[in-house]
């Protein structure tokens, strides 16, 4: 049976920072973010949309109604969680009006949460071939004014429709994991926000890619030449250049061939950010909607990495038609967000919500966005759907 992804779909919020102004505020030059992290804009969330709002709108922009009712499990994969114990999932489903006699989970390890749920829904396709699965990766990446995080902040959200016969992309059974028990990067529940040990991380990163990808050789008998393209996990676009670099070095030819498509792969990326769990799939959609090169019949590598850490490769293959499934005016709209000053940027994307005594919200601004968060009372979190 051919499983895999038949429609992927993504939202940000209508907010964004150029990383020029960034550094020319932070006293550094601009060429840093541009040159030495590959990343041009940031976007920036405000707090009526959080990881369920931007992964429903994600969604809401490709299923049908017919989606709705065939679906019959959701999985969020985020490290943005909005509640300790309630699934972002939850929320979505009631938001979307999917299927009631669905399951609806959350999945967290860091950034490869979503990779885990997209594992998890080709297994109960296999099982149930009439079944559709939504796999969401939605997440906030916030580190805090002046951090070294800083520029690679970022918000967003991709949904993706999980079923057999799929319009895009027939996922292979060659997936390959590795766990490290490490601390590169983690988030202790008492801290607004991550602890980031930056340099070893990306050594992490790198070295986790090289052994697995030995691994998968080992396994499958593929060679990196046998890609037409690579995604990898986008923390900040030069790690994941110099990921497919550290891979690639030993096969010139190829290693060219696949930097011009990871370039077209991290056209999305620079303008929006990191969004931890999405930004693999991100770029994904961006090598899809931004490549000339590409085919039906085409192979693509993945390299999906989480910090902590757990990593792993797995392949898919291009479908016929699979253009017909893609936008080609996602640009124009990233485009048409609005711009915010440094000071605008600062006061939006760290205000905090507060509330009273009773756990009602006293801060929540109007909000004309499809999804947004509209209130809290006794501490639950109320969404309205436009």
């Amino acid at each position: 049976m051919k499983i895999g992804i038949d429609k992927i779909g993504f939202a940000a919020p209508g907010y964004v920072l150029d990383l020029a102004d960034l550094a020319l505020a932070r006293q550094v030059d601009p060429n840093k973010y541009k040159l030495g992290l590959l990343q041009s804009q940031m976007a920036v969330a405000p707090i009526t949309q959080d990881i369920v709002t931007l992964g429903a709108q994600a969604a809401q922009a490709i299923l049908t109604n017919e989606d709705k009712a065939q679906i019959d499990m959701i999985i969020v994969g985020t490290e943005s969680s909005i509640d300790q114990s309630k699934a972002a999932a939850v929320f979505i489903h009631g938001l979307l009006g999917i299927n009631p006699f669905a399951r609806s989970i959350e999945i967290k390890e860091a950034c490869y949460g979503a990779t885990a749920g997209l594992v998890l829904a080709k297994s109960h396709i296999a099982q149930s071939p009439n079944s559709k699965v939504l796999v969401i990766a939605s997440d906030i990446a916030k580190y805090g004014i002046a951090s070294a995080g800083e520029p690679t902040q970022g918000a967003g959200a991709v949904a993706m429709l999980v079923t057999a016969d799929p319009a895009i992309m027939v996922l292979h059974d060659d997936n390959v994991c590795q766990t490290r028990d490490i601390m590169d990067f983690w988030r202790p529940n008492e801290d607004k926000y991550p602890r980031v040990d930056g340099r070893f991380s990306t050594v992490q990163y790198t070295d986790c890619l090289t052994t697995t990808f030995a691994e998968y050789q080992k396994r499958t008998g593929k060679k990196l030449a046998d890609f037409a393209a690579m995604c990898l996990h986008i923390p900040f676009s030069k790690q994941g250049l110099k990921g497919l670099q550290a891979i690639g070095k030993e096969d010139e030819a190829t290693l060219d061939r696949l930097t011009a498509r990871f370039h077209e792969a991290i056209v999305y990326n620079k303008l929006v950010g990191n969004i931890y769990t999405g930004s693999i799939f991100l770029s994904l959609l961006s090598l899809l909607e931004n490549s000339q090169a590409l085919k039906a019949g085409d192979d693509i590598l993945f390299y999906s990495y989480g910090s902590g850490a757990v990593c792993e490769l797995f392949s898919g293959r291009l479908v016929e038609g699979y253009q017909n499934q893609l936008d080609n005016n996602r640009l124009e709209s990233l485009n048409q967000r609005t711009p915010l000053t440094v000071e605008d940027y600062e006061a939006l994307f760290f205000e905090e919500i507060q509330v009273d005594e009773t756990g009602k919200a006293i801060n929540i601004p109007t909000d004309e966005a499809d999804f947004a968060l509209i209130d809290i009372q006794d501490h639950k979190r109320i969404y309205r759907k436009k």
